[in-house]
């Protein structure tokens, strides 16, 4: 008896930190898309381009980095679909974004 409640309970265990993996998997492709939208605002406030190019080429893979002006504030988001490990997992939609004012405005 004691071992078929320990076969369920090990597997109910197994699953749970597959589970928290993922989670954490996602956590991780978010932070990397804040840092990725805090540098390039960051390297736009300077007006280095090639800096920010740089920076952007570091952002998660299938992520879109966008970024606007709008007088002296710029925006940088950064929007993915985080889909760690497999296609058929699902995917969760991930936004970050950095407001800067330029340098020198």
């Amino acid at each position: 008896m004691v071992t078929a409640e320990l076969a369920f309970a090990s597997l109910f265990v197994a699953g749970f930190v597959v589970i928290v993996a993922w989670a954490v998997a996602v956590l991780m492709t978010w932070t990397s898309c804040q840092n990725v939208a805090t540098e390039v605002a960051r390297q736009e406030a300077r007006g280095d381009s090639q800096a920010s190019a740089r920076a952007q080429a570091a952002r998660p893979s299938g992520s879109a980095v966008v970024v606007t002006r709008q007088g002296s504030v710029i925006t940088v988001t950064v929007d993915a679909q985080a889909r760690p490990w497999a296609s058929w997992l699902p995917s969760v939609p991930l936004s970050a974004s950095a407001d800067v004012t330029a340098e020198g405005a």
